[in-house]
């Protein structure tokens, strides 16, 4: 476990303290301010418990069965019950890292000070965190409306001590043993903690704010690919220059452009256009990756916005206000989480399709101004990248079907109670595969390209020193270059890890300074 430590207050938490603690094992601490705000919150919660009126969450059922009012020794039985129930996920296992960004962005509300929950629950809740304890979370069981109901159960049933949760050494086994491994004591779970426990957006944020991070990297590593395409097709510069953007203010494509021209500044290969094969524009898919990507970008600064109001809210129903009012509210529909979730999947999608099409015209010797067909070494005889490109088009045609919104879709729940939800888990979970198949599709295009830039050196044509410092990284990362046909797989294996990692990104800035 790494020893960095986030502490978590009152008024939220940041992305970087999301990631820190779902990918990086980062400790957890609970601020003596939220302790006292969780117990203040608590006070007002067994007041209203004591009292002989109804109050949802608290002394009633849940859903359709909130009409029911619960007598004081059937109320912990309600808050284990409404757990266990709850807790019907199917489908496979979900990532170790989703499942801790999901527990980690509970915590975060449970400590807000509008839960109504004890301080022990807060405080069992990092104790499991801190221990590498990972509740058992399936794939399948939200709706995105009423929150992420069966995951944040499927966690909930840890902190009683039930179920089942993977230890810090990867092995499943009852929850009860690895509480009782690492001396932590399950919860005895009082009036409003189950439906606590389990009434937020915290899954799809977790995935949103991871899917923010891995797009952000992607998305220049695709504008360093596409320099080195144009680079590679002798394509003209000259549409990236800043006048020409300025003109059509998006920031994402400012920034995308500037990218690009800081990769091809010095190279040799560029201009080269009007040659032996003059043509008076580059085709779309260079001529347009800035505003491809571009768009990208400003779909990614809207769901980052989206992300940071979420990571600063409490999202549970019932809410203990700051005036000491408990009220019913509707905060935990998923909508605005889902909308972003599904924008990145289409923004991922295209810049996916736009590389692909990039990477055909390098293979096809008709449109690739002098390269070799396929880009191999005695075409016929070998077949080159020819394969690399259909599994690169596989790819993409998946995305297109994961870009189909899943936020348009509402299946009405609890006897029609929650008559309209969001889908939103549905949309993250796509969207992770989205990103997935974006790294993917960006290595390919970055094994064409550097060996497209190879073949040109052996021309007697210098490319642009970024793209140099690029092509000697990915070789000494294992992607092999030109030559006679061999085992494919481990090459783009080799470029994906390379992509997914920032390595290409990080090749290049010594060279070109940070790029956006």
């Amino acid at each position: 476990m790494d020893m960095h430590t986030v502490v978590v207050g009152t008024a939220g938490t940041t992305a970087d303290d999301v990631i820190a603690v779902a990918r990086d094992g980062a400790r957890v601490v609970v601020s003596e301010e939220a302790l006292d705000a969780v117990a203040a919150a608590r006070r007002i919660i067994d007041d209203l418990a004591a009292k002989p009126d109804p109050v949802y969450g608290v002394s009633t059922g849940f859903g359709a069965l909130a009409v029911r009012h619960i007598s004081p020794d059937l109320r912990a039985q309600l808050q284990r019950n409404i757990v266990r129930s709850h807790a019907a996920g199917m489908g496979p296992r979900v990532e170790r890292e989703v499942v801790r960004a999901l527990m980690f962005l509970r915590l975060k509300t449970l400590a807000s000070g509008h839960t109504g929950v004890r301080p022990v629950v807060v405080e069992t809740m990092a104790a499991i965190l801190n221990a590498g304890i990972t509740p058992v979370v399936h794939e399948y069981g939200s709706l995105g409306c009423s929150g992420d109901l069966a995951p944040l159960s499927h966690c909930a049933l840890t902190l009683m001590g039930e179920g089942d949760a993977e230890g810090p050494d990867g092995e499943v086994r009852p929850a009860a043993q690895l509480l009782a491994a690492h001396r932590i004591e399950p919860v005895e779970l009082r009036e409003k903690e189950g439906l606590a426990l389990l009434n937020g957006t915290d899954g799809m944020l977790g995935m949103l704010v991871m899917a923010c991070a891995d797009l952000a990297r992607l998305i220049t590593s695709a504008d360093i690919t596409a320099a080195l395409s144009l680079e590679a097709l002798l394509g003209s510069e000259k549409v990236l220059a800043p006048e020409l953007h300025a003109i059509r203010p998006h920031p994402g494509q400012g920034a995308s452009a500037g990218n690009m021209l800081s990769v091809l500044a010095g190279s040799g290969l560029t201009g080269h256009h009007q040659d032996d094969a003059p043509r008076v524009q580059d085709a779309y898919s260079i001529r347009c990756a800035p505003q491809v990507a571009g768009a990208g970008r400003d779909t990614l600064a809207h769901a980052r916005l989206v992300a940071d109001r979420e990571l600063a809210a409490a999202v549970d129903n019932p809410v203990v206000l700051p005036d000491g009012r408990v009220e019913s509210n509707g905060n935990f529909h998923g909508a605005p989480v889902a909308y972003v979730l599904d924008f990145l999947a289409i923004a991922a999608a295209d810049l996916a399709s736009v590389a692909e099409r990039r990477t055909d015209r390098l293979l096809d010797k008709n449109r690739s101004h002098g390269l070799p067909p396929f880009l191999a070494g005695d075409a016929g005889v070998d077949s080159g990248l020819m394969i690399a490109q259909y599994t690169q088009a596989a790819l993409v045609s998946e995305m297109k079907r994961l870009a189909v919104p899943a936020s348009v879709d509402s299946i009405p729940s609890s006897a029609m109670q929650e008559d309209h939800v969001s889908m939103g888990w549905s949309a993250a979970r796509k969207l992770r595969t989205a990103v997935d198949a974006l790294g993917k599709v960006v290595a390919v295009e970055l094994v064409a390209a550097t060996r497209a830039i190879e073949l040109r050196e052996g021309l007697g044509l210098t490319p642009a020193p970024a793209s140099r410092a690029a092509l000697e990284a990915v070789r000494a990362a294992g992607v092999e270059g030109p030559g006679e046909d061999r085992f494919l797989a481990p090459d783009l294996a080799a470029a994906e890890a390379f992509v997914r990692s920032g390595k290409l990104v990080a090749a290049v800035e010594p060279v070109t300074g940070p790029l956006a």
